[in-house]
């Protein structure tokens, strides 16, 4: 856990993820608590990568007021005007919103301007979600492995104890030929 992430979502997680599958015994357990752990660093990590974008939200709005000026440079004002857009300012969120309907621009293009300039973080942070998701696959598959190998040992075992249950055995008299 990381500071400002709920203990009591992740065990409700692990919680549901063990009623699902059951596990056995401590192997699956293990891989119980490997594929939620997993799966929680999946979600950090989309957060991780919605908090970059919005912490990215001034700076593309900076960049996109910049453009609707000549030469193309923000000026103080923007700054404090953006500032203050950051901060949940009703009044400056609605100017905002009037200039860059003015200069023909939306929040979609604030958005791509904010994503263009923090694009390396957003693909090196999309490659850890691909490699947790990929480990977390991979624990999947490997708990599948471990109970098809249980269950094969187990129905072999199962077998073995039914044949032998039911074998007949040969009295000493019938294995001499001689009848009584």
């Amino acid at each position: 856990m990381i500071q400002g992430e709920d203990p009591a979502a992740y065990q409700a997680m692990l919680k549901r993820v063990s009623i699902a599958v059951q596990p056995k015994d401590f192997l699956d357990e293990i891989w119980v608590r490997d594929i939620v752990d997993l799966s929680w660093e999946t979600f950090r990590l989309r957060r991780l990568k919605a908090g970059l974008l919005n912490t990215g939200l001034g700076e593309g709005l900076v960049s996109v007021l910049a453009s609707l000026r000549y030469p193309k440079q923000a000026s103080l004002a923007d700054h404090t005007l953006v500032e203050r857009w950051v901060n949940g300012d009703g009044d400056a969120r609605q100017k905002v919103g009037q200039r860059l309907t003015a200069g023909g621009f939306s929040m979609e293009e604030v958005v791509a301007t904010a994503l263009s300039k923090n694009l390396d973080d957003f693909e090196r942070v999309d490659r850890m979600i691909a490699s947790a998701e990929a480990r977390r696959n991979n624990a999947l598959r490997e708990l599948d492995r471990q109970r098809a190998t249980l269950g094969a040992a187990l129905r072999a075992a199962v077998e073995e104890a039914e044949d032998a249950e039911f074998t007949d055995v040969v009295t000493g008299a019938a294995a001499n030929g001689s009848e009584e």
